[in-house]
């Protein structure tokens, strides 16, 4: 059970860095003084649904991280 937990908690973690990367970035930042903000505009359906993945990721990481932290799972 522990080196299952270990896997999840390994996949989970890689998976979340990639989704994290994924997002738009929601700043313009330098991209705002020439007006270069509204070249790239991303789909409103697919960041919902990468929210709600990324979401998900986020809780299955932290669930096996206080799973395993605590010693809870042996």
């Amino acid at each position: 059970m522990l080196t299952f937990s270990l896997i999840i908690q390994i996949v989970s973690g890689a998976l979340l860095s990639l989704l994290i990367l994924v997002h738009s970035p929601k700043g313009d930042g330098m991209a705002s003084i020439g007006g270069a903000s509204q070249l790239f505009s991303s789909q409103k359906g697919a960041e919902a649904g990468l929210n709600k993945v990324t979401t998900v990721c986020a809780a299955i990481f932290i669930l096996t991280s206080i799973l395993l932290g605590f010693h809870i799972i042996k």
